[in-house]
C-alpha cells in the first residue's frame, strides 16, 4: 500500500519463536498444563501460538511475539479471546514489552523455560464452548501423536 511503511521481520525471528515456545510449553507443563502448538481456532480460522489446558479444564492461549515488527504486523490477537479463559502473550527479555496491552498476561520466556510475570485476567468460557474446545484440542493432540507412531495413517478431517 502507498505510504505505509513496510513491517519486515529478520531472519533470526523463527528461531527466536521456536525458543519462546519451547520455554512457553516447558513452563506451562511444569503448572500442569497439557499444551499443543499451532492449534488451529475454528470457525475463526485462525491458529494460536499455543493452546494450553489443564485437568480442571481451564483453557489458556499464548501468542508469542518476537519482535516489535511481529507484534505491529499482527493484530488479529483479540479473536483469540473468545477461545480461552485467560490469554498470554510470551516474548524474550529482549522485548520492548511496554508496548504489550496491560490487560493481557505476560510471559517472559527462552529455550529453556519461562516465567509469568503478569498473570492474565480470567474470562471464563461458556460450558458449550469450553466442551467444544476441549475436544478440538483432544483430537488434534491425538492426531499429532498418530501421525508420530504412523506417519501415513489418514488424518480425521472433523477439525
Amino acid at each position: 500500500m502507498p505510504g505505509s511503511p513496510a513491517i519486515t521481520l529478520n531472519a533470526a525471528e523463527p528461531l527466536v519463536a521456536a525458543a519462546i515456545s519451547r520455554g512457553v510449553m516447558r513452563l506451562f507443563a511444569n503448572l500442569g498444563f497439557a499444551a499443543v502448538a499451532e492449534f488451529p481456532l475454528r470457525p475463526a480460522g485462525r491458529r494460536a501460538d499455543i493452546v494450553a489446558l489443564n485437568a480442571a479444564g481451564e483453557i489458556v492461549i499464548v501468542e508469542i511475539k518476537s519482535c516489535r515488527a511481529d507484534f505491529r504486523a499482527d493484530q488479529k490477537w483479540p479473536e483469540y479471546r473468545d477461545f480461552c479463559d485467560r490469554f498470554f502473550f510470551a516474548v524474550n527479555t529482549d522485548f520492548p514489552r511496554d508496548i504489550l496491552p496491560a490487560e493481557c498476561g505476560l510471559i517472559i520466556a527462552d529455550a529453556h523455560g519461562g516465567a509469568i510475570l503478569r498473570e492474565a485476567p480470567v474470562s471464563p468460557l461458556n460450558g458449550n464452548r469450553r466442551r467444544a474446545q476441549i475436544l478440538k484440542i483432544a483430537l488434534c493432540a491425538s492426531q499429532r501423536l498418530a501421525r508420530v507412531s504412523e506417519p501415513g495413517a489418514e488424518p480425521v478431517r472433523s477439525l
